[in-house]
C-alpha cells in the first residue's frame, strides 16, 4: 500500500467547486482512454499515463472491473480480449466464461489484479494524476450483464440469476452481497492513496437508495482506516456527495442548475459530436468558464495497439480524441492554473456586448477575469470595467500563445477591447495590475518533446527599477528560482 504523503485530494475550503490537492488549489482536466487501463491485462497504462503528463493534463477514470463491454475490439479498452480480463475476483478451475477463460470465484480475490490497480495509482502519483474509481456501471442491456463476474453463468457460486435491470439495486439478493465485498476490498486496498476519489455509479439507471447505500457503505468503511477520500455519483445525489458528475453537458444547462449545491461539478465523459477537436475544446472551456472543476473528454485514440494515444481507427460516431486535442486541453488546464481561480466564480455581468457568438466568463471583480469566446473569426468586447490599470492578454486555445496583448489605464465604465483574428475560439484573460499579488504576464506554453512543457513568462517593472531576482511557481507546480527581471519588463 503506498505511503500518505499528504491529506487526500479535497474539496477547497475556501471554494469548494474547486479542490485542494496536496496544499495547491486544482481543477482536473484529461482526454482519457474508456476507463480499462486496470482491467485490461493488455493495456499498456504506463505509456497511457506518461501521454497524459507530457501534455500537462492531471486526471484520469478508471472502471473497478465489475463491468466490461462486447464491443468495439480492438479499439475499446472495455473489451478486452478473449482471456485478458481481470477483475477483482480470482478465476476458477472450471472453464465456461462467456467471453473466454474459466469462470470466477466470487469468494476469492485476485491479488493480481489488486497488485495491477496499486501500481496504476502509484504511476498516476508520481506523474501528478488523480484517479476517479468508478466502482460501479449502470446496465444498459443483457448482453453486457452476460459477460460481468456476477452473472450466473459466470461464476461457480450459483449467484447471479436475476434480469439485468435488478443488478444495481437492494433487491438483488446474494449479487448484493458480493457488491458489498467488492467495495469493501477496493476502498480498503487503496485508503493510503491521495490520488483517487471514487464514484459510485455510471451515469443514471441505478436504483437511487441503492446508490445511496453505497456511498454510505464507502464512509463506513474508510472511518475506520487512515484516510478519508470524496465521493462523486452521475446525476444522482448521494449521502457524502462532494462531486456531481454528468455527460454530455454540451450547453452547460447542468453546471449552471447545480452550481449553487457548492460541491464540484464535473464534467466526466463526452462524445457522440464527431471526430473534430474543436466541439470537445470548447466543451471543456465553456463548461469550466461555467464553473465546473473537473473535465474529461473521452479519447477513442488511446487503444491497447496504441496507449500513446496514436490510434487512427475507430468508430468515429462516438467521439474524438487525438494528440493535438490532449495538448489543446493542457493548455486550458494551464490557462486556468495561471489564475486565482479560488476567488473566482462564474459571472458574465462583466462583457456589455460585441459577442461574435456566445461567450462565458469567471471573474473577481475589480481584480481578474477570465472570458471565453465560442464562434466568429474577431471580436471587439464590450467590457464593464472598474477603475484601475489594466492588463488584458488574447490567448490563442490552440498553441497557447498570447496573440495580443495591451496595458491600460482605466477611469472605470465601459472599455472595448479588439481581438485578434482567430479561428473558431479563443480566450481573454484580464488582470489589474495594482492589485498585489499580481501573476507574471504567461506568454506561452508549450509541449517540449514527451517529458518538458515550455513557460515563457515576464513582468512589468517600472523603468527606472532596479533589476530584481524572484522565485516563481508556475501552474501551481513548477518552481523557477531566482528569475531575472529586468527594467523592460522581460524575465531572464
Amino acid at each position: 500500500m503506498a505511503a500518505q504523503p499528504q491529506q487526500s485530494i479535497q474539496l477547497h475550503p475556501e471554494n469548494p467547486h474547486y479542490f485542494l490537492w496536496r496544499g495547491k488549489p486544482t481543477v482536473l482536466v484529461a482526454s482519457t482512454e474508456h476507463y480499462g487501463a486496470v482491467l485490461n491485462a493488455d493495456f499498456d497504462y504506463r505509456r497511457y499515463l506518461d501521454e497524459l503528463k507530457a501534455k500537462g493534463l492531471n486526471y484520469t477514470r478508471l472502471f473497478s472491473g465489475v463491468y466490461c463491454e462486447p464491443w468495439g475490439e480492438p479499439f475499446n479498452t472495455l473489451n478486452p480480449p478473449k482471456g485478458r480480463y481481470v477483475t477483482p475476483w480470482a478465476r476458477s478451475d472450471t472453464p465456461g466464461y462467456a467471453d473466454g477463460g474459466n469462470k470466477f470465484d466470487l469468494n476469492r480475490w485476485d491479488e493480481a489484479y489488486f497488485s495491477r490497480l496499486r501500481d496504476f495509482l502509484k504511476q498516476a502519483d508520481t506523474r501528478g494524476i488523480v484517479a476517479e474509481i468508478t466502482l460501479f456501471c449502470n446496465w444498459y442491456e443483457d448482453g453486457q450483464w452476460r459477460l460481468s463476474p456476477l452473472h450466473i453463468d459466470n461464476n461457480i457460486n450459483n449467484v447471479g440469476h436475476l434480469d439485468f435491470q435488478v443488478v444495481n439495486t437492494l433487491r438483488s439478493g446474494d449479487v448484493l452481497k458480493h457488491q458489498e465485498a467488492m467495495v469493501r476490498k477496493i476502498v480498503t486496498e487503496i485508503n493510503g492513496f491521495d490520488n483517487l476519489f471514487f464514484e459510485i455509479c455510471n451515469e443514471p439507471g441505478a436504483d437511487g437508495d441503492w446508490m445511496n447505500h453505497m456511498a454510505r457503505l464507502v464512509d463506513e468503511v474508510e472511518s475506520s482506516l487512515p484516510n478519508r477520500h470524496l465521493i462523486a455519483n452521475n446525476g444522482h445525489a448521494t449521502p457524502h456527495l462532494s462531486i456531481l458528475n454528468t455527460h454530455y453537458d454540451r450547453d452547460c444547462s447542468f453546471v449552471r442548475n447545480n452550481y449553487a449545491r457548492n460541491i464540484v461539478i464535473g464534467y466526466d465523459e463526452t462524445g457522440f459530436d464527431g471526430a473534430n477537436d474543436y466541439p470537445y475544446r470548447r466543451q471543456g472551456w465553456n463548461f469550466l468558464l461555467n464553473g465546473g472543476g473537473l473535465y474529461d473528454n473521452l479519447d477513442w485514440s488511446f487503444s491497447v495497439a496504441h496507449p500513446d494515444g496514436a490510434e487512427t481507427k475507430w468508430d468515429k460516431n462516438l467521439g474524438g480524441g487525438s494528440p493535438a486535442l490532449r495538448q489543446q486541453l493542457g493548455i486550458l488546464l494551464a490557462f486556468l492554473s495561471g489564475l486565482d481561480f479560488i476567488q473566482m466564480g462564474p459571472d458574465r455581468s462583466v462583457i456589455s456586448g460585441g459577442v461574435p457568438g456566445s461567450a462565458v466568463a469567471l471573474a473577481e471583480r475589480r481584480r481578474q477575469y477570465a472570458i471565453y469566446l465560442d464562434g466568429g473569426q474577431q471580436a471587439s468586447l464590450s467590457l464593464a470595467l472598474p477603475a484601475g490599470i489594466w492588463q488584458a492578454e488574447w490567448v490563442n486555445t490552440k498553441t497557447g500563445q498570447v496573440d495580443k496583448s495591451e496595458d491600460f489605464k482605466h477611469d472605470g465604465g465601459t472599455r472595448t477591447l479588439a481581438s485578434p483574428a482567430y479561428n473558431e475560439d479563443i480566450a481573454l484573460r484580464i488582470r489589474n495590475t495594482e492589485q498585489d499579488g499580481a501573476a507574471p504576464r504567461i506568454e506561452s506554453v508549450a509541449a517540449i518533446g514527451d517529458q518538458a512543457v515550455q513557460v515563457r513568462f515576464s513582468e512589468k517593472v517600472a523603468k527606472d527599477a532596479a533589476v530584481t531576482a524572484r522565485n516563481y511557481t508556475i501552474n501551481h507546480d513548477v518552481s523557477i528560482t531566482g528569475a531575472t527581471l529586468a527594467p523592460d519588463g522581460s524575465t531572464g
